[in-house]
């Protein structure tokens, strides 16, 4: 079963209203949000996967209430709690009760740009085995899940479980979120670009031949 996060192809929710800005952040405290978070981050005690992983396991009425940065800042204090960062007093008080002994790997001001620049590249030198060919039409699973871990952190999305497409690139092996997001290794997979018919997907789409396309990894297919 899917979470509250996976809201992709839902009726209910209306059209995306785009709202034309200028500004980086709406609200000043948005970029203290992404700042206090990547500065965890460097921290070193969790991954990307883990962290989104963490935002899809906030309580459902919380995550439809909270906006974008709201759900950092919950899933942030809950990844601090589960890693021993902080303990739940100190969260609560904002006083720290000793110094940390992961103090020395604070981010400095002068490493963010080089940390930001870097990023964390998912591209592994592992070969594939047996990639498929561009052109190769497969069918996701069904259900979308993690066949690794019960309830566990997938990017294949509800709406495209059971779909057929057809690979349109090939992108390597990448991290696999769904092992990396668990603690379980990077084992990384073939990436794809996988292009479905929208129709298929909609039964009524916007125009005829509409397509969608998802990075979908290897496992999450199979041959059609």
């Amino acid at each position: 079963m899917s979470r509250i996060h996976d809201m992709g192809g839902r009726l209910g929710y209306g059209p995306v209203q785009p709202q034309p800005s200028e500004a980086v952040f709406e609200q000043p405290w948005h970029a203290r949000a992404l700042a206090v978070t990547l500065a965890a981050g460097a921290l070193g005690q969790w991954n990307l996967d883990m962290m989104r992983h963490a935002r899809e396991c906030l309580w459902p009425a919380d995550y439809m209430r909270f906006g974008y940065y709201e759900k950092w800042l919950a899933a942030l204090a809950d990844m601090l709690v589960a890693q021993g960062v902080v303990c739940a007093q100190e969260l609560r008080t904002g006083q720290a009760m000793g110094e940390s002994p992961l103090a020395t790997r604070r981010l400095s001001a002068a490493a963010v740009g080089p940390a930001l620049a870097r990023g964390a590249p998912s591209l592994r030198s592992a070969k594939a085995a047996s990639p498929w060919p561009v052109g190769t039409r497969v069918r996701t699973l069904l259900p979308a899940r993690n066949t690794r871990v019960a309830g566990g952190h997938t990017r294949l999305p509800a709406y495209l479980a059971g779909k057929t497409g057809r690979i349109l690139m090939q992108h390597g092996s990448h991290v696999l979120p769904d092992s990396h997001a668990h603690g379980q290794g990077e084992a990384p997979e073939p990436l794809y670009t996988v292009v479905f018919d929208a129709a298929d997907l909609w039964g009524q789409p916007e125009r005829a031949g509409d397509e969608i396309t998802a990075d979908l990894w290897h496992s999450y297919l199979a041959p059609e």
